[in-house]
């Protein structure tokens, strides 16, 4: 890679990276200022200073503010999906469980983040990505896992949402007056169960 000379004002040299690179670079930023910031407070003269590029051609690649934001928000989202997919080809229960407890994990770890993420607010379009759209894509992973019909997918996604819920407020318990993770899961697991069976 070749460096440029440093930009007027800025901290970073510019390095000459592919438009794939330099986008993933972009992204990553966003995915690290999200961790303490919600989306909408993002600075995009800030994210270009780090990355060592103008605002101007953070815009060549991202054409307009909200389209840099949803993407920020979809990486984020999937990579929620990652840390809270179940091991491939494990058996259904194993993946019904495996799932719950890295959703509580997840949540535990980064609830601002998630919080933030999931119910804050601001000019994004998220479009296709949103809450939704995760809700939905989990919900799908589950019942594939499961090994159900295609038919259970709308219980599954209610199931899904108030997993969620629960994770949330459970997250937000002091330590000492949570209930345990495994008491969590259990109830949590037989919740999808008793759903699917009325």
């Amino acid at each position: 890679m070749n460096a440029d000379h440093t930009a007027p004002g800025t901290a970073k040299a510019r390095t000459r990276l592919s438009p794939e690179e330099r986008r993933r670079q972009l992204l990553g930023i966003g995915l690290r200022m999200l961790v303490e910031k919600p989306i909408q407070d993002l600075s995009l003269d800030v994210v270009a200073a780090e990355a060592g590029i103008s605002r101007g051609l953070l815009f060549h690649y991202f054409p307009t503010k909200t389209d840099y934001y949803d993407a920020v928000v979809g990486a984020a989202l999937r990579r929620v999906l990652r840390n809270i997919s179940p091991d491939p080809g494990v058996a259904p229960e194993v993946a019904l469980r495996q799932f719950v407890e890295r959703f509580y994990a997840q949540v535990e770890r980064r609830r601002e983040f998630y919080f933030a993420l999931v119910f804050g607010s601001g000019v994004i379009s998220l479009g296709g990505e949103g809450v939704e759209s995760h809700r939905m894509t989990v919900a799908r992973r589950v019942v594939d896992a499961l090994g159900l019909d295609q038919s259970s997918v709308p219980v599954v996604h209610g199931w899904a949402a108030y997993v969620e819920d629960r994770a949330l407020l459970w997250s937000g318990t002091p330590v000492a007056d949570r209930a345990p993770l495994a008491d969590e899961v259990d109830h949590c697991c037989r919740a999808v169960r008793m759903l699917l069976a009325t």
